[in-house]
């Protein structure tokens, strides 16, 4: 004979399940080291393009913040930014 289950008790086993993967299978909702409003962008040639929204990134050299508007300066190689030409110059200078 077959006896139905209560449908609280399976609407309950299927949320757990569901919570269970999502929980332990996923690292989408890893929380990351980035500040609140700091882009991560990726640095073409003559060009950028943005991979997380934000308003700023930060200098390789100094840590100073660079908003978007105002970033002029960034290396392809090495995918960092840089505040301002002398800062750029002075890490090309450490490389070589």
């Amino acid at each position: 004979m077959f006896v139905h289950e209560n449908k609280a008790e399976t609407s309950l086993k299927i949320s757990l399940f569901f919570f269970q993967e999502v929980r332990q299978g996923s690292r989408m909702f890893k929380k990351s080291n980035r500040l609140p409003g700091e882009a991560r962008l990726r640095y073409l040639d003559a060009d950028i393009e943005m991979i997380s929204p934000g308003d700023f990134v930060f200098c390789a050299v100094t840590q100073r913040k660079i908003p978007l508007a105002a970033l002029c300066y960034w290396s392809v190689d090495r995918q960092e930014a840089y505040f301002d030409a002398a800062t750029a110059n002075q890490r090309m200078a450490e490389s070589n």
